[in-house]
């Protein structure tokens, strides 16, 4: 694997997690709740992107960067492979049958969950290699020596 390659997998490891995160944290929460597929996915999107950022953020003001710059830096580094991820997830989400009004106990549910998390790092991946190719997207957290 050449270089490019590690730098966009782990790039797009990096978003996979604050998605994740955001993702199953949000659907169990309309889950929880009995929240239309709308509510659900709205609360999933927004918490994924909080967690996005948050973990390039943390690592950026660790090193220094007043939380202006910081912010600035994860904005650019995260947004379009967050934006991909989520568009990709949550369709996915909505094409299996069932998937949404699943219950959290239930195998279809975390199945449909991992496997639209799956379909998204596979989408979100060649995008972000581009990105980087071009000094944008992760490239930008890593001129800040973050490795997070």
């Amino acid at each position: 694997m050449d270089e490019l390659t590690r730098a966009a997998v782990s790039a797009t490891v990096h978003c996979l997690t604050g998605c994740a995160i955001g993702e199953v944290l949000g659907m169990v929460i309309g889950t929880a709740f009995g929240w239309g597929d709308a509510a659900t996915i709205a609360i999933a999107v927004v918490l994924a992107f909080f967690f996005g950022y948050l973990l390039t953020l943390i690592p950026l003001l660790r090193s220094g960067l007043a939380l202006r710059a910081a912010v600035g830096v994860a904005l650019a580094a995260d947004t379009v492979s967050i934006v991909v991820m989520e568009i990709v997830d949550n369709a996915v989400m909505l094409a299996v049958p069932g998937a949404m009004d699943a219950g959290l106990d239930s195998g279809l549910f975390w199945g449909a969950l991992a496997f639209a998390l799956a379909v998204a790092f596979v989408v979100a991946l060649p995008v972000n290699r581009w990105l980087i190719a071009r000094g944008r997207g992760h490239a930008v957290a890593h001129r800040h020596h973050v490795h997070g």
